[in-house]
């Protein structure tokens, strides 16, 4: 076969304000911002850049680390990428992420799996859910994120299985079973987080791990491992495929799906069984709560932006915190990012799905999210991380004052007002995600930081009052009287210490 469409080469990676570019773009330009896309497809990108960079230069230790910089990431990488030139064609003898061997496997079109295309009797709601043609760099940004980010079903045809004795393919009565869903996605949608410098290239060196990282995470016996280009898997429990189960490389990139590219679509089956959460293993970009009986994760949640999870993603800063939502990504890399830049952002995305007897979908409210907030090293610490989810809870405390208010409302005129009283707490959370990153940069602990909170919180208090006014009119006398018996008091949330 005819190896063309290089990946090093040819764009199809969305980047911000530039469109599509090549991998060897992506290491040469200082200048690119960030990764474009939809926040699943950042994220995918985000993993795939990261394996290369890990597989060109892992760090011995945080040292090691700050003297590399993201300029000498940058070269390390542009000398990997040249000598495993050939492993990276989209199509050839040897294609990228993809399996010669599962051809056999039922042919599936593209827009079947990718969620956010409506195939089958699903109804269109929108011009973007339409299937068109792809083509290559379409299919090879939608074969990156298939690798961790498949959503469970029978779209698989899990008939084909190319290791022999092989049984994690079949369901108890010994016959094929319906695809899992990918280590990046589990049952509902997992939330990712990494770090976010002023560039492209910042962004990798802030969420490169080191091998000491690797060694004391204790979750990856492989250590950083072989790259999955470097040594495809002949099957799903081949000796390749146990070893990328076990390291971190194989984790960023966990070939969840054994895929062969083709012109109507590919061929699709499940791939290597990684670990989830529930068995002790998460991706880095995960945060998990393993302090209680059950693991429990944080969830994508289209009613919940991710911005209102940021004080659950850094509750580690209270040295005195025993429990809580832990992300390995997170809490080994924000001390030495700290130290190493002035400023700093933190990004969280993914994607919310639906599932119903093994199939899992996009559907009802489901939807992508994500939430940027940018942090200053200087004041980030105990005290600023005190204020902020003091801060948080007392928002917390406005929207369930407003739920009930808006309910009691209602009930003044004997109507059902649960629907409405929800409403109007996610109209409230809208108005305020505005203002959130000025909170944050409020927490600091000064007299300009307390005016500043002061002032802030007058501003809440009136989207309290214009959330509950939107939902609750006034124009009659009766609506008038529950209107001004129920209507919110915010004195004592304006009145208290911040």
């Amino acid at each position: 076969m005819e190896n063309r469409f290089n990946l090093i080469d040819e764009p199809w990676i969305p980047v911000a304000d530039m469109g599509r570019v090549s991998l060897k773009d992506i290491f040469s330009h200082s200048e690119y911002r960030a990764l474009g896309g939809n926040p699943v497809q950042k994220i995918a990108l985000l993993k795939l850049l990261l394996a290369i960079a890990q597989a060109a230069c892992t760090p011995e230790d945080e040292e090691a680390w700050r003297a590399l910089g993201w300029q000498g990431l940058a070269a390390r990488c542009l000398d990997y990428l040249p000598r495993w030139h050939e492993r990276f064609y989209l199509y050839g003898e040897r294609p990228f992420l993809q399996m010669p061997a599962i051809a056999p496997a039922a042919l599936q079109s593209y827009g079947a799996v990718s969620p956010e295309i409506a195939t089958g009797n699903t109804t269109v709601l929108t011009q973007s859910q339409v299937e068109r043609p792809l083509d290559d760099a379409d299919k090879a940004l939608l074969l990156v994120c298939l690798m961790g980010f498949a959503l469970a079903g029978k779209k698989t045809d899990n008939s084909v299985v190319l290791t022999p004795g092989y049984a994690g393919k079949r369901n108890d009565k010994g016959k094929p079973s319906s695809g899992k869903p990918g280590p990046a996605v589990a049952h509902m949608g997992l939330l990712h987080s990494c770090f976010q410098g002023e560039s492209l290239m910042q962004s990798l060196w802030l969420n490169l791990l080191t091998a000491r990282d690797i060694e004391r995470s204790k979750l990856f016996p492989e250590g950083v491992g072989i790259a999955p280009w470097e040594r495809m898997p002949e099957g799903e429990g081949c000796p390749a495929a146990m070893a990328l189960r076990g390291s971190l490389l194989g984790r960023l990139v966990p070939l969840c799906r054994f895929c062969l590219l083709g012109e109507e679509g590919l061929h699709y089956s499940e791939g290597i069984g990684h670990a989830n959460y529930k068995e002790g293993l998460a991706d880095p970009t995960v945060a998990v709560d393993f302090s209680g009986k059950e693991p429990r994760a944080l969830w994508v949640n289209p009613e919940k932006k991710p911005w209102r999870e940021l004080t659950s993603l850094l509750g580690f800063i209270q040295q005195d915190n025993r429990g809580g939502f832990d992300s390995l990504q997170l809490r080994t890399g924000l001390q030495r990012v700290r130290e190493s830049v002035e400023h700093f952002a933190i990004w969280s995305g993914g994607l919310r799905v639906s599932s119903n007897a093994g199939e899992q979908y996009v559907s009802g409210s489901d939807d992508f999210v994500e939430s940027l907030v940018w942090l200053h090293s200087d004041m980030l610490g105990r005290l600023w991380f005190e204020r902020l989810k003091a801060e948080m809870a007392d928002l917390d405390g406005l929207a369930k004052t407003l739920y009930g208010r808006v309910l009691g409302y209602f009930k003044e005129q004997k109507g059902e007002g649960e629907k409405l009283a929800g409403q109007s707490t996610h109209l409230f959370w809208q108005l305020c995600e505005r203002d959130f990153q000025a909170l944050v940069d409020a927490c600091q602990p000064d007299e300009q930081g307390l005016g500043r909170r002061q002032h802030l919180r007058r501003r809440f208090a009136r989207y309290l009052q214009q959330a509950y006014d939107r939902f609750c009119p006034r124009e009659t006398a009766r609506q008038l009287d529950a209107w001004a018996k129920c209507r919110p008091n915010t004195a004592k949330y304006l009145q208290q210490e911040v």
